[in-house]
């Protein structure tokens, strides 16, 4: 494993590509776009974090859809998947990535417990490839708030690194 944060490592795999990445948070409040943004340079492939913590916010700045929210609620994969996609598609970047969940400590259900977290990663391909997509990862974190938050941050991270990385090695075969 490396010591390079992967905040840095992120960047460098965008900024290799001519790549852009804008971040749709919930239950992060910012974290995600804070810690790409204490990477030098970071304006290269930094385009925005949108913190939209209401339903009403997600529906109006990334228009996810009002059956999702009333069907799934907005911690859920669906909700997840359409925060990407729509700030991905708002901001006309090649990456959305997309937080929401339970940091806690109250909130959680028996089927939404404390520190369930969705990450949504959305990627758009060139026009016509059919190579596009949205997916969300389902996560139950332990700790207090901080911790669901920051380790909330970091998955994020660590998924869009991934997706980013499998693009390219999908695309270089």
């Amino acid at each position: 494993m490396t010591d390079t944060p992967v905040e840095a490592r992120v960047g460098d795999a965008l900024r290799a590509r001519g790549q852009t990445v804008a971040v749709a948070e919930s239950l992060t409040g910012g974290l995600v776009g804070s810690r790409l943004t204490d990477v030098p340079r970071s304006s290269d492939y930094f385009d925005r974090a949108v913190v939209t913590y209401s339903n009403d916010a997600k529906l109006e700045e990334l228009a996810v859809s009002r059956e999702s929210l009333d069907a799934h609620g907005a911690v859920s994969a669906p909700v997840a998947r359409e925060m990407a996609g729509g700030v991905r598609d708002t901001a006309g970047t090649t990456w959305g990535v997309s937080t929401t969940g339970i940091a806690g400590p109250t909130g959680g259900t028996a089927q939404k417990p404390v520190g369930l977290v969705f990450v949504g990663v959305a990627y758009a391909a060139p026009w016509g490839s059919d190579d596009s997509f949205t997916r969300a990862e389902r996560y139950v974190l332990d700790g207090g708030r901080d911790a669901v938050k920051e380790e909330s941050a970091t998955r994020a991270l660590s998924d869009l690194l991934a997706a980013v990385e499998a693009v390219a090695d999908a695309s270089s075969e």
